[in-house]
């Protein structure tokens, strides 16, 4: 479930534009880490009108990568200025519990509460999260410039996606418990453009680098359950993909201007329904028919539009998005490469427009300071002091952080 997009910044580790920044919704979307060429701040989302700023720090400059565990303590962070270096802070804490060296530069870490995953261009590492230990490292994986990949945060299952071409959509499923590969989904005919898991772990979303079509298939049976088209007239860059908490809806950006809400909803009639009307000959009529048409015909017949959608100021802009339940009530969150952050309500029955409820600045000209200057507008709040957190049970002890570097 997490999500995560590179915002404006410096050049990265190869002296390019690695942008040194980025946006992280953590798992559950409770909260936004904010990686800058400064450091990087942690912001709690528990209310629409207030944004309160629990953790700033600038002891790691131009963070590219910052990845939060739930909303515990445990934040996890790399530097434009050592990419192949991972650092694991206990925040609240002030502590740095250890640090790991990679072979290549970090390109993604994910987390969920049994383990961490390192992804590289070409290998990825698996690691408990009590201990840190390396459990797996899997070598010589398809070329993944991008570094991109999902762990599903579901208690029960710990599934790792990543690609299995560099060529076409095809997707591994690993099993980061027993350590073995559960199975291969042919997703997309072009390379991967984004993951995600809903919370459950029982469904996995998919949309490829052509951005026109986002799939979602069912992680056990890896069928495909849903299809989604996003548009027709262009092929776009997916920023994000993201589930709701219960699984109902399913929210995707983009480097256009729209971010589109699909429902995940069986809208077929039941068979005694079928039965009793006359679209049961419909029906039959059109699935003896489509096992003759073209795929991309009865690809176009099944596909569903959006059911609410957000039209942005401005496109062409780096962003991620997410679904989250904020004071009893279904939100959309945009967070944007150029520090604004908005929240937007959604209608769960009728769908449509969405509405925009509130818009903070969360980095930027006007950096610490919301952009609205009237405090019943909006409010961003210092850090304060956090309650006991699982990441105190899972670091490390000793006196002062492990040191390990790890090679091929």
């Amino acid at each position: 479930m997490e999500k995560t997009v590179a915002a404006a910044g410096s050049a990265g580790p190869d002296g390019s534009m690695f942008r040194s920044g980025c946006l992280v919704f953590n798992q559950d979307s409770t909260s936004l880490a904010v990686g800058t060429s400064s450091g990087y701040k942690l912001f709690s989302l528990t209310m629409v009108e207030k944004l309160d700023c629990i953790h700033e720090s600038v002891e790691i400059p131009d963070a590219y990568i910052v990845e939060r565990l739930f909303s515990s303590s445990l934040v996890v962070v790399v530097s434009a200025a050592a990419p192949e270096r991972m650092h694991i802070y206990h925040f609240k804490k002030g502590t740095e519990i250890c640090n790991y060296s990679y072979p290549n530069n970090i390109l993604a870490i994910k987390l969920n509460r049994q383990r961490l995953v390192v992804c590289l261009e070409e290998s990825i590492y698996i690691h408990n999260i009590k201990d840190l230990k390396l459990l797996k490292k899997l070598l010589s994986t398809p070329s993944n410039p991008s570094g991109l990949c999902a762990l599903s945060i579901s208690p029960s299952i710990s599934y790792l996606a990543y690609p299995g071409s560099s060529t076409t959509g095809e997707i591994i499923m690993y099993d980061t418990k027993s350590l073995t590969v559960v199975s291969m989904i042919p997703a997309h005919d072009s390379p991967l453009a984004a993951l995600t898991f809903s919370a459950s772990a029982t469904k996995l979303a998919t949309a490829s680098e052509r951005g026109t079509v986002i799939r979602v298939f069912s992680v056990s049976e890896g069928s495909r359950l849903y299809e989604f088209r996003r548009g027709m007239k262009r092929y776009v860059s997916i920023s994000s993909l993201a589930f709701s908490p219960e699984g109902l809806f399913l929210c995707a950006s983009s480097n256009t201007e729209t971010v589109h809400i699909f429902k995940l909803e069986q809208l077929r009639p039941s068979a005694e329904e079928q039965a009793a009307s006359w679209t049961s000959y419909v029906g039959k009529m059109f699935s003896a028919a489509s096992s003759y048409l073209p795929a991309q015909v009865t690809d176009m017949m099944s596909q569903d539009r959006a059911f609410a959608t957000v039209h942005l100021l401005t496109s062409g802009q780096s962003n991620v998005c997410t679904l989250a339940m904020i004071q009893k009530l279904p939100r959309l969150l945009v967070a944007m490469a150029d520090g604004q952050l908005y929240i937007y309500n959604v209608d769960p029955v009728e769908g449509g427009e969405c509405l925009l409820a509130h818009k903070h600045r969360i980095f930027g000209a006007d950096d610490d300071q919301s952009e609205d200057t009237n405090p019943e507008r909006s409010e961003i709040t210092t850090p304060a002091q956090l309650p006991p957190s699982y990441a105190e049970t899972a670091a490390l002890p000793g006196s002062g952080p492990i040191t390990a570097t790890l090679t091929d």
